[in-house]
């Protein structure tokens, strides 16, 4: 039996040139002088002021808030992950034909 290869002609094939930007600037900064440029990537405009004090308590308070939500997050995944494996393996009690699966609790004397 034949394969069947579709036919190719040199015409489908085409090598490009790689050509590396020479260009001084980045293209839709025209006419910026660089030092300009350089005022743009400066991370200095984030600062804070120094005459501003700082508000430590505001910052307590929102890292306290972020931690309870990181300890309740993680709570909720543990608990979610323990009931999915008490889940599967009632799931697989039932699916192997066995009728004593249910848990009981019994009253501690």
């Amino acid at each position: 039996m034949k394969s069947q290869r579709p036919v190719v002609t040199d015409d489908e094939h085409r090598v490009l040139k790689f050509r590396p930007r020479t260009m001084a600037q980045p293209p839709g900064q025209k006419g910026e002088p660089s030092d300009i440029r350089q005022e743009a990537n400066d991370l200095s405009r984030y600062e804070r002021n120094r005459e501003e004090p700082d508000d430590f308590r505001h910052r307590m308070l929102a890292n306290m808030a972020a931690f309870a939500f990181t300890v309740a997050l993680t709570a909720i995944g543990i608990w979610l992950a323990m009931s999915i494996a008490d889940l599967r393996k009632t799931q697989d009690c039932v699916l192997m034909g066995r009728r004593d699966c249910a848990r009981i609790a019994s009253p501690h004397s």
